[in-house]
C-alpha cells in the first residue's frame, strides 16, 4: 500500500491515532514530506476532527499549492467553521492561488450556513468573471446558497440556467421556496418537477409537506402523504415528523398520532412534535402523557421538548406539573438555556407567579427579544401596569428593539388601563416601521382604540388593514358591542359574513352582546340557534350568560331562569348575576333570591350579590330583610371594593379614589385629591397649568 493510501484509510477510519502515528514515522524515518503527501495529511487530520493538528501542518509547509489551500477549505467547511472558510479563501486568493471547483463549493456552503447572500454574490461573480463553466456541484451549492438567503430571483436564475437540473437542484428549488414563505412557489416548482418525470425523494417531500402545514393545506397534505406511501418514503424520520406537523397545524390530532403510531421507531424530533401538536391544541392532558411514555423509553428531552410541555403546562391548574418540569430542567442543566428559560418564564407568567417568571428571567443566561417580551406580556396580564413601564424601559436602556409582539403588549396595557396618549405614541412608533400593517399589530390597535372608547379611530384602523383575519373582525364588532353600539356591531357581522368569513365562538358573544343593548331578544335567540345548528359550535358559559342578559334586561326575568335551567352545563356566578341585576332592575323578588343564593352557594363571600339583594329588598320597601343582610355582611366582615379612577399627566397614570374623603365640602374632596396626586410622585411643569379650584 502506497503512503499516500496509507494516509487516506487512516483518515476515512477516523482514527487520529494512527495518522498521527504515519505523521511520527514520516518525520522521524527522515522521508521528505512533499506537498502531496502533506496535502493528504491534512485531509486525515480534518476527517478526525483535529482541526489544531491540521493547521499546525499547513502553516509549517515550506511549499503549498492550490490542493493544499483547498484540503483546508474543505477541512473546515466539514466541520462547520464557516468563519475560518472566508479567512482561508482570502489568504489563497492574496498568495495568487485561484479557486477550484472543490473551494468554490466550499465558500458557497459556508455562505449558505451564515445566510451571508452578499459575500455569496460576490463569489458568484468571480465565477463568472474567471469565465468557469458551472459544474452541477457548484450550480447546487448556489442555488441552495440563495434559497437559504431568500434570494429566490437568483436562485431561479442559476437553475434555468443549467442544462439538466439533476435531483439535487430540484430539490434545493423546492426547499428554498418553502424555506423563504413561498409555500405557493414550491407547490409550483413540485409539480414541475413531478411532470418532468423527477423520483420524489424524502427532502422534496419534507419541504412541501412543512409548506402544506405552513398554509394549512390539508387536502394537499394528504394527497403528498399518499405520494410518499408509493414511493415508500414514508417512514423516514424527516417525513414522519412533517406529517405529525402538518396533520397538528390542521387540527388533525388523532391523524397526527396515527402518522406517529405507524412508524417502528419513532425518531426523537416526531416525538417533540407530536407532544407540540397537543400542547398547541390545549390537550394538555396528551401532551404530558405522550412526554411521559417519551421519558420510561430512557429517552432524553432536548430544548425545544421541554419547551413545547411546558407550554402544555402553562395553566394555573397545571402548577405542581409545571414546577416537577422546571425541577428537571435544572437537573439536566438547560435552566440558563434562552429557548428553555423563555418557556420556564412564559409557565410561570400564565400561571400569575410573578415572583418565579422574575427568578425565571434572571437565570437565563442571554436575554432576547422574546425574554423580554413573555416577561411584560404576562405583567400585563396580570395587571402590573407600574411595573410594565419599568421594564419597558429597562428593555430600551439594554437596546432591545420592539417587535411586533413587543408592540401588541404596549397597546394591550394600553388599552385595559386605558391609556389613550401613550396608545397614540405608541401607534406612531409601529407607523415608522410600517408595523401597521401587519394583522396582528392591527388588531391590537383596534382593541385598543375600542377600550379607550375612540371607536371612530376603531374604525379607521380596522379599515386600513390590508388584510383582515378573524380576530381583527372579531375585535371591532365586540368593540362595538361593548360600547351599546348594537346596531353597529350587527352590521358589521353581516358584512363579516358576506365577506365570507367563518365566525368563531367569540363572534357570537359580540352578537349576542349586541343584541343585549339594543333589546333585540328575538334576533338574539336566532343568533344563538345560528350558532349551535348551523356553525355547530357549543355553546360555553359566556353564551349563556349573554342569553340571560339579553332576556333579564328585556324584564324577561322567567324566561332567563328557564333558559339557564335548560341547560346541563353548570352556570357559573357571572350567569346568576346577569339574571340577579335583571331582577333588580324590573323587581323581581323571587327569582332575585334565588339568584343571589346560587352566587352565594359558589362563592359565599361575594359582596356584590349582597349588596345587590340588600338593594332589592329597600327597592321592595322590606326594611327588615334589609337590615338582616347588611348585619351577615358585618358579621362576615365584607366591604364593597372602592371603584377608582386615573388621569394621565407628564407621561405617568395616576390613580385616585374619593372614598377616603366623608365631607360634604366638595373643594375640600378636590385639594384632597390634589395631594394624592402629588403624593404619587407628579411634579407640575414650569410654566405650567396651576391647579385651582373654585366651587360654588
Amino acid at each position: 500500500m502506497s503512503l499516500a493510501r496509507l494516509i487516506q484509510v487512516c483518515g476515512e477510519v477516523q482514527c487520529p491515532r494512527n495518522v498521527r502515528a504515519v505523521h511520527a514515522r514520516i518525520v522521524t524515518c527522515g522521508v521528505e514530506q512533499d506537498v502531496f503527501t502533506n496535502n493528504h495529511l491534512i485531509s486525515a487530520y480534518f476527517k478526525c476532527h483535529r482541526v489544531k493538528d491540521g493547521r499546525q501542518l499547513f502553516d509549517r509547509m515550506s511549499k503549498r499549492n492550490a490542493k493544499s489551500w483547498t484540503a483546508l477549505v474543505y477541512g473546515y467547511t466539514q466541520m462547520g467553521m464557516t468563519e475560518s472558510v472566508f479567512q482561508c479563501i482570502k489568504a489563497m486568493v492574496s498568495d495568487g492561488f485561484n479557486l477550484d471547483y472543490f473551494s468554490y463549493v466550499a465558500a458557497v456552503s459556508a455562505c449558505a450556513s451564515l445566510g451571508a447572500a452578499r459575500t455569496g454574490k460576490e463569489i458568484h461573480g468571480r465565477i463568472y468573471r474567471m469565465e468557469l463553466e458551472l459544474n452541477s456541484h457548484v450550480s447546487n451549492c448556489l442555488i441552495n446558497m440563495y434559497g437559504k438567503c431568500a434570494v429566490l430571483e437568483y436562485a431561479r436564475r442559476v437553475f434555468d440556467m443549467t442544462v439538466e437540473p439533476n435531483t439535487v437542484a430540484w430539490t434545493s428549488m423546492i426547499s428554498g421556496y418553502c424555506q423563504s414563505g413561498d409555500s405557493v412557489g414550491g407547490f409550483k416548482i413540485f409539480s414541475k418537477s413531478r411532470n418532468v418525470g423527477l423520483a420524489v425523494n424524502e427532502f422534496s417531500c419534507a419541504s412541501v409537506l412543512a409548506a402544506c402545514a405552513a398554509l394549512e393545506d390539508l387536502r394537499m397534505g394528504m394527497q403528498v402523504h399518499c405520494l410518499a406511501v408509493k414511493s415508500g418514503i414514508r417512514f423516514d424520520e424527516y417525513v414522519v415528523t412533517c406529517l405529525i406537523n402538518l396533520y397538528a397545524k390542521c387540527g388533525k390530532l388523532d391523524l397526527a398520532q396515527n402518522a406517529f403510531e405507524e412508524a417502528e421507531i419513532p425518531h426523537f424530533s416526531a416525538w417533540t412534535a407530536l407532544i407540540g401538536g397537543f400542547a398547541q391544541h390545549g390537550h394538555r392532558q396528551q401532551a404530558i402523557a405522550v412526554f411521559a411514555r417519551f421519558l420510561s423509553l430512557g429517552l432524553k428531552p432536548n430544548e425545544m421538548t421541554f419547551a413545547y410541555v411546558l407550554g402544555a403546562a402553562a395553566d394555573a391548574s397545571w402548577v405542581k406539573v409545571g414546577e416537577q418540569l422546571h425541577a428537571m430542567i435544572i437537573k439536566l442543566g438547560y435552566a440558563s438555556a434562552t429557548l428553555v428559560g423563555n418557556a420556564v418564564l412564559d409557565f410561570y407568567s400564565k400561571c400569575k407567579l410573578l415572583d418565579e417568571s422574575s427568578k425565571a428571567f434572571l437565570e437565563i443566561c442571554q436575554h432576547d427579544t422574546v425574554s423580554w417580551n413573555t416577561l411584560i406580556s404576562g405583567r400585563v396580564k396580570s395587571g402590573c401596569h407600574g411595573e410594565v413601564v419599568e421594564l419597558l424601559t429597562q428593555m430600551m436602556r439594554e437596546e432591545f428593539a420592539p417587535n411586533l409582539y413587543t408592540y401588541s403588549s404596549i397597546l394591550s396595557f394600553c388599552g385595559d388601563l386605558p391609556a389613550l396618549q401613550w396608545g397614540r405614541q405608541t401607534h406612531c412608533c409601529i407607523l415608522k416601521p410600517g408595523f401597521d400593517s401587519d394583522v396582528v399589530v392591527g388588531s391590537s390597535l383596534i382593541d385598543m382604540y375600542a377600550k379607550c372608547g375612540r371607536l371612530d379611530d376603531a374604525h379607521k384602523t380596522f379599515d386600513n388593514l390590508g388584510s383582515k383575519n378573524l380576530v381583527s373582525w372579531n375585535t371591532m364588532l365586540t368593540g362595538y358591542a361593548q360600547h351599546g353600539f348594537g346596531y353597529e356591531a350587527l352590521d358589521l357581522y353581516e358584512l363579516m359574513q358576506q365577506y365570507g368569513v367563518k365566525p368563531s365562538s367569540i363572534t357570537f358573544i359580540g352578537v349576542l352582546s349586541a343584541c343585549s343593548h339594543v333589546g333585540l331578544v328575538e334576533k338574539g335567540l336566532q343568533s344563538f340557534d345560528c350558532m349551535t345548528k348551523e356553525y355547530k359550535i357549543a355553546p360555553k358559559v359566556d353564551h349563556i350568560a349573554c342569553m340571560v342578559n339579553l332576556f333579564a334586561r328585556s324584564g324577561q326575568t322567567k324566561r332567563a331562569y328557564d333558559f339557564i335551567k335548560s341547560f346541563k352545563t353548570k352556570p357559573d356566578k357571572i350567569v346568576w348575576r346577569c339574571l340577579l341585576s335583571g331582577c333588580r332592575t324590573h323587581k323581581d323578588l323571587d327569582l332575585g333570591r334565588v339568584a343571589a343564593e346560587n352566587i352565594l352557594s359558589i362563592d359565599p363571600h361575594d359582596t356584590s350579590a349582597y349588596v345587590m339583594l340588600s338593594n332589592i329588598f329597600s327597592d321592595a320597601r322590606m326594611w327588615k330583610e334589609t337590615a338582616d343582610v347588611r348585619i351577615l355582611m358585618k358579621e362576615k366582615a365584607l366591604k364593597k371594593d372602592p371603584g377608582y379612577s386615573w388621569i394621565e399627566l407628564q407621561h405617568g397614570v395616576y390613580c385616585f379614589t374619593t372614598t377616603q374623603f366623608h365631607g360634604s365640602n366638595v373643594q375640600e374632596i378636590l385639594w384632597g385629591l390634589t395631594d394624592q396626586l402629588f403624593d404619587a410622585g407628579y411634579v407640575q411643569e414650569k410654566g405650567g397649568l396651576e391647579l385651582h379650584f373654585n366651587v360654588e
